[in-house]
């Protein structure tokens, strides 16, 4: 049962449309909403998608959720979901017109994953893209989505080699656009670093736990993490549990006893002391506060 106001999170597996090629399809709004009836999902319940989602607005304005924070995009906006992240429409999808590329991990390859930031952090796209930029972008998406719709015609391996070679196309130059996505100046040490605190930080709050699994010292883990996100790794650690506690804590009737063990503390006592120390709330003041917008 869901409390005080809390909404359930549907996650959300990849399950391809009918007829669609295998890792990634291209739909507009309203295909969006009937993929969704398709499969008994309410396009507009908060979700947590095993795929990424990358929402493009042509013209009217659409309103989103993106973990903990909301987006509102206009004509030219983009904006990247990535698996495991809560999102949800906040506003009518029949109010704008744009498209979807939804695609699952793996599609890409991994030098083209690696250079456009594919598995890294949290993107954020600009207000408002350059003329320049927003007319590269819908021009490759136009690309895409032809190949898309091609496939469906005459689906072959080479079409799609085609679709993940224009995909390709499309995230790296997302990637370029300037305040789109930075690439981690702490480098390597860095992208390495946050791979492991995703995968592990449920398990172990210790910068030396990650330093020792990654061949680092705590000193250099410590000077990437500063550089790349201007923060130190412990901070950095904290952050990511800080993240998922929230997550639980409006999103699910779990206990804060529960939600604590899950993120990796050995009790509630303890939870609560580092959650109360990073937002001056206990975690039951913080659920009490806490509840989702409703769509208008």
């Amino acid at each position: 049962m869901v409390k005080n106001g809390q909404r359930e999170i549907t996650e959300l597996p990849y399950r391809a449309g009918v007829g669609a090629p295998p890792g990634v399809e291209v739909v507009d709004f309203p295909g969006l909403v009937a993929r969704a009836a398709g499969h008994g999902v309410d396009p507009y319940e908060l979700q947590r998608p095993g795929f990424h989602k990358l929402i493009a607005v042509r013209s009217g304005t659409l309103r989103c959720s993106l973990d903990f924070t909301d987006c509102e995009l206009g004509p030219g906006s983009w904006l990247w979901a990535r698996p495991g992240q809560l999102h949800r429409y906040d506003s009518d999808l029949s109010a704008a017109q744009g498209r979807v590329v939804l695609f699952l991990p793996g599609f890409l390859d991994s030098t083209t994953a690696e250079n456009a930031g594919v598995d890294r952090g949290v993107w954020q796209p600009p207000s408002v893209l350059a003329d320049a930029e927003r007319h590269t972008l819908w021009q490759t998406l136009d690309l895409l989505e032809g190949a898309y719709v091609q496939w469906a015609v005459r689906p072959s391996d080479m079409q799609v080699e085609l679709l993940r070679h224009l995909l390709a196309a499309l995230v790296l130059q997302l990637a370029a656009v300037p305040g789109m996505y930075q690439d981690p100046i702490g480098g390597d040490a860095f992208a390495r670093f946050q791979a492991a605190v995703e995968q592990g930080f449920a398990d172990t709050h210790r910068v030396a736990d990650y330093a020792a699994q990654l061949g680092y010292s705590v000193r250099t883990l410590t000077r990437a993490s500063q550089a790349a996100v201007g923060c130190g790794a412990k901070r950095f650690i904290d952050e990511r549990v800080l993240l998922e506690a929230k997550r639980l804590l409006i999103h699910t009737d779990l206990t804060a006893a529960s939600i604590g063990q899950r993120v990796g503390f050995p009790g509630a006592t303890v939870f609560t002391k580092f959650f109360r120390q990073h937002t001056k709330q206990t975690p039951t003041e913080f659920r009490a506060q806490g509840t989702f917008p409703t769509r208008s």
